[in-house]
């Protein structure tokens, strides 16, 4: 016991740690409370933030600060206009199409698993009856969430129709007004805030270059994937590469997970002849070209985690906030390692200091 409050101690005598400490406890609790009626407030913080890159890069070749906001803000709106009418209208028809087609493929992927056992003897007619029984299982199961879904969608069109009006709004005046907003947000704090201002500079940096590298990695890979997909013909192209895209988010694991439909569609177009062949392997080129040329080159020092607590972010943090937790789970991961450095820092420096008091006086 004695250990314990000695250790509370050292870390509660130190303002700097306490103040940081506060400001954490606050912004977790705001999130956690009215995180989600926030959330449009919030996704236009992020929104803004990842926008500001470009600001600065046109600041910096001496435009004023509000002409680089319009521009930037135009890209912005010009953007969203093509994922609107272009994009999602395209999206919308592929799954429906899909969707209507569950029945075909499930029957088609039906007799091509009853038929391996002529190919492969090793494989007995009963082992395939019962995957084919789970499979039809789950598709069943996959289908009943999706007409669920659809009818519980009305609620989330409303919500997209608010967030299309309000974010656009809340971005301009969140990147027009940065300075004015800081400075009273700034306001709130104790003026002796040295060291969460550093975590706080540490964590831009890093979370920063990290998501807009993710961003356009993802822009690339779905460019990239679509391209090979409409060249050799495979059916729902859109859909499919824009899947792959997202699957960068999760590293080591999304690309697995998503090449199990890319197989399958492929499979059941084709069969086992050189189309299948061609179009897996410019996949697969993709995919390696994604992992040994775009992730060094646009994620390179943006943060430094070991693979193992990357993993354990991404399920911990996905876990919580599902998607969007999976999506920021490593810049989260990056905020925690940032605090954990700042508070060892701290704990040396103080000890460092009290060892070397005696001997000043």
């Amino acid at each position: 016991m004695h250990i314990v409050r000695q250790w509370l101690h050292t870390v509660f005598s130190d303002t700097q740690l306490v103040i940081l400490f506060l400001v954490l406890v606050v912004c977790a609790a705001i999130i956690l409370s009215v995180g989600d009626l926030l959330a449009p407030v919030i996704a236009s913080v992020i929104i803004a933030f990842l926008l500001e890159g470009l600001v600065r890069v046109l600041e910096g070749f001496r435009w004023p600060r509000m002409l680089a906001v319009c521009l930037v803000f135009g890209m912005f709106m010009l953007f969203l206009a093509v994922l609107l009418f272009a994009l999602i209208p395209l999206l919308a028809s592929q799954i429906t199409d899909l969707i209507d087609n569950i029945p075909w493929i499930i029957s088609k992927a039906q007799n091509a698993m009853l038929h391996l056992p002529q190919q492969y003897p090793i494989l007995t007619e009963a082992q395939m009856q019962a995957i084919v029984d789970s499979l039809t299982l789950q598709f069943s199961q996959y289908g009943q969430q999706i007409l669920a879904f659809s009818l519980s969608s009305v609620r989330s069109v409303f919500s997209f129709v608010v967030y299309l009006v309000l974010m656009p709004i809340m971005v301009f005046f969140f990147l027009k007004d940065k300075k004015v907003i800081l400075t009273w947000l700034g306001a709130f704090l104790p003026s002796d805030h040295n060291l969460a201002s550093r975590v706080w500079t540490d964590v831009k940096i890093q979370a920063g270059n990290y998501v807009r590298g993710r961003i356009w990695e993802v822009l690339i890979v779905w460019g990239a994937t679509y391209g090979c997909f409409l060249f050799f013909g495979l059916d729902y192209a859109m859909l499919l590469s824009l899947l792959v895209g997202l699957s960068v988010i999760i590293p080591y694991i999304g690309a697995v997970v998503v090449t199990v439909p890319v197989l399958i569609i492929a499979y059941i177009q084709w069969g086992m002849d050189s189309h299948f062949t061609w179009a897996m392997f410019a996949y697969f080129v993709v995919q390696l070209l994604d992992a040994n040329v775009l992730v060094p080159l646009l994620l390179s020092g943006a943060v430094n985690l070991h693979p193992i607590a990357s993993i354990m972010a991404i399920l911990l943090f996905g876990g919580v906030w599902g998607f969007w937790g999976v999506f920021f789970a490593i810049p989260l991961a990056s905020l925690a390692q940032a605090v954990l450095n700042a508070w060892r820092h701290s704990r040396l420096t103080s000890v460092a200091g009290q060892g070397a008091e005696p001997g000043t006086v």
